[in-house]
């Protein structure tokens, strides 16, 4: 079962969901607050062993705090 992203948009409190895919879409509400909460898009790091024995990133525009492809998801300025 996949893990889903969200953010409050009342609290700005970040969390998981695991939930199937059939309810991918469905609303959820902030379990601090209950306000709505909207899913994030996320991303993962991914990496490639080199031929000089190395690790080279698969994702290198992705934000180094928080691996985002936006800063905005993280609110760190750039």
């Amino acid at each position: 079962m996949p893990i889903y992203e969200y953010v409050c948009s009342s609290c700005n409190c970040r969390f998981e969901l695991r939930r199937p895919f059939s309810e991918a879409t469905e609303a959820t509400s902030c379990p601090k607050c209950h306000a709505p909460a909207r899913k994030l898009f996320s991303s993962f790091a991914a990496f490639s062993k080199g031929d000089s024995g190395g690790f080279t990133s698969l994702g290198s525009d992705a934000c180094s705090t928080c691996s985002a492809m936006s800063c905005d998801s993280c609110r760190i300025a750039s």
